[in-house]
């Protein structure tokens, strides 16, 4: 066997292990939402395990993101940001080394604040803008490559007035994208052009909770049930679809609420963890192979005044999920997944409001809505504050997720972005 072969066996097999394709499963650092698992995983390691009293050091700072909420992501040597900027909602390249703006392209000329977070596959960059423009970028130079409006190509709807909020997912040639709508609740886009593979239409059964349209996140991979599918949390609540032609497999109406269903569900083995704040809950889910289908089980359900998660996000860390608890609140919360038995939460903490939560190196990073920023021991024994700090500049709601790359922090806060040294001494 040649050396190509075997590197594109290896690539093969990694992808049918994790569900990732062998390009993107090359990339290092936090190149798209959520990080490279799109679980808020970072695998780093030598990070500090405690922070001084005003936090890590503050390397450097980028001015003219734009407005929004979206989180920034890395790829190429460049920070990816998408953000309301007096030309309209544009797609920003910034060069890690020098800060400096590299490129800006013009996603759509509606000028409102997006909320989703920019996608890197080696070569080019994807964005959606909050009035659902679709947009493939040449990643060196900014290039609009091209480009699919969700409501006028693909017939797209948003559960609420609020705008689409999503991040693309790139797996191997394909695009998938969540424009919401009842004949294409998902579409697979060939990557390169744009064109349309397949569309997925809303299950006719899906169930009475919330409402038609997207939801406030992508599209995440599993081989649950050994099938492999693609799974998001829309208007109705959770919608599956077979990776390979679209087919849908199988909803799940319960989690849904009729205002905005938002954190990106968290996927393992057969197992899919689920939650939406405004008074929902939670659930576990178990996938079940079923003729060349999936068939799904509620495990458990959880009432929102046990464990609701509102837009900050999830982590499961072994046998438990960490996350904020509470509408708009960020309770630090730890349960056990297998049983839905809250192991701790702690009221008592350095910051307000909602939290997004990511996890590095054993550790929690919650980034609170007031802009406090802590750090947290990712342990079942009990809440440890192991530092925090207040971001320097706080305008607004301060939502957007955290980013790691090569042991730093990267904290959006609209139109400014703060780079904070996490690496250990």
């Amino acid at each position: 066997m040649t050396t190509r072969h075997l590197f594109a066996s290896l690539g093969s097999l990694l992808a049918a292990i994790t569900g990732y394709s062998a390009d993107t499963a090359s990339l290092t650092g936090w190149y798209q939402f959520r990080g490279p698992g799109r679980d808020g995983i970072s695998h780093e390691t030598g990070l500090l395990k405690t922070w001084p009293a005003e936090g890590p050091k503050l390397l450097w700072e980028i001015k003219g993101a734009g407005g929004g909420m979206g989180s920034a992501t890395v790829g190429g040597g460049k920070l990816f940001v998408i953000g309301n900027r007096k030309e309209g909602a544009s797609l920003t390249a910034f060069d890690l080394a020098t800060q400096q703006e590299v490129w800006s392209t013009i996603v759509s000329e509606k000028r409102d604040q997006p909320n989703g977070a920019p996608t890197y596959d080696g070569e080019r960059v994807y964005a959606v803008s909050k009035d659902g423009v679709l947009i493939c970028c040449d990643a060196r130079d900014g290039k609009e490559l091209w480009k699919t409006n969700y409501a006028a190509d693909l017939g797209g709807l948003m559960m609420s007035g609020w705008g689409f909020s999503e991040s693309p997912l790139i797996d191997g040639e394909l695009v998938i994208a969540v424009p919401g709508g009842n004949e294409a609740v998902m579409v697979a886009l060939d990557k390169k052009n744009g064109y349309v593979k397949w569309k997925a239409p809303m299950p006719a059964d899906v169930g009475s909770r919330g409402k038609d349209g997207a939801g406030y996140t992508g599209a995440v991979i599993s081989n649950g049930g050994g099938v492999k599918q693609y799974i998001t949390l829309v208007g109705r609540g959770l919608v599956s679809v077979r990776a390979s032609d679209g087919k849908t497999l199988w909803s799940y109406n319960p989690v849904a609420n009729g205002t905005a269903n938002i954190p990106t569900p968290l996927v393992w083995d057969d197992y899919v963890f689920t939650s939406s704040g405004y008074g929902t809950g939670a659930a576990l889910l178990q996938l079940k192979k079923d003729g060349d289908g999936v068939a799904v089980e509620e495990k458990y359900f959880l009432k929102a005044g046990t464990f609701q998660n509102h837009h900050g996000g999830m982590v499961r860390i072994g046998d438990h999920i960490y996350a904020g608890s509470g509408h708009n609140n960020g309770i630090p919360v730890c349960l056990e997944w297998k049983t839905g038995k809250i192991v701790w939460e702690q009221s008592e903490r350095p910051g307000r409001e909602s939290a997004a939560v990511i996890s590095a190196d054993g550790q929690l990073y919650f980034r609170w809505q007031d802009g406090t920023v802590g750090l947290l021991e990712a342990s079942p024994a009990g809440y440890k504050l192991l530092g925090s700090f207040k971001l320097p500049m706080v305008k607004g709601p301060s939502w957007p997720h955290p980013s790691i790359h090569e042991k730093k922090l990267l904290v959006r806060s609209q139109d400014q972005i703060f780079c904070y040294d996490l690496a250990a001494k």
